[in-house]
């Protein structure tokens, strides 16, 4: 009996949670709903509410927006909304400093959480998962001595928090392991473990 009630968490828990999630998210995207006229709405034109259709408009909403900033009108006017909000003190802080860290992680070109890595990590001796966000800048980097890197340690199980940390170059070691494999790792604690797509001769491979 025990077996089968184990089995049975193991197969509903893991449901259970998705579902949970997506219906928040959905519930969520719905409330998009609200900002359109009271004449768009799904109940007032059908009488009743369609679950989903908030995720559906904010889609368009996205493509929508990243078609007109893809032309030279679209660039003309996001310069200009730039501009205009340079111009508020706290807007301007809060937008920029928001756009910089999005353009970094989004952008296709950018090297940021494209690599897992292999740290000592909070002492010598102990070792944990870190991804690769870029290499120092500013004042720091004219104090560090030798090359290095910056990454960021997630913790466990919640991984959007952790810490920033600006190491050497030579003790770090780059996982051949995908992304997605290392937030698996970190979110189960070191249950689900990723498959071993090296030889254990396999030696340190810094990162470039």
């Amino acid at each position: 009996m025990k077996k089968y009630f184990i089995t049975g968490l193991l197969i509903w828990i893991p449901l259970s949670i998705t579902f949970m999630v997506l219906a928040w998210i959905v519930g969520t995207l719905d409330q998009i709903i609200e900002w359109l006229p009271k004449g768009l709405q799904p109940r007032n034109l059908l009488g009743f509410d369609i679950p989903g259709a908030g995720l559906v408009v904010g889609l368009v909403i996205l493509l929508g927006t990243g078609l007109v900033a893809a032309n030279v009108i679209g660039q003309k006017l996001v310069r200009y909304w730039e501009a205009l909000l340079a111009r508020i003190p706290v807007v301007k802080s809060i937008y920029y400093g928001v756009k910089q860290v999005s353009d970094t992680l989004f952008s296709s070109s950018g090297q940021a959480f494209r690599k897992a890595l292999l740290v000592q990590y909070p002492r010598e001796g102990s070792w944990t998962i870190a991804f690769l966000t870029g290499k120092p800048g500013g004042d720091a980097a004219n104090h560090l001595n030798g090359e290095h890197v910056s990454v960021y340690v997630p913790t466990t199980p919640n991984p959007t928090s952790g810490f920033f940390l600006m190491m050497a170059k030579e003790d770090v070691i780059e996982l051949d392991m995908s992304v997605d494999e290392a937030l698996k790792y970190i979110i189960s604690m070191g249950v689900v473990a990723p498959p071993n797509h090296v030889t254990p001769a396999r030696s340190a491979l810094l990162v470039e």
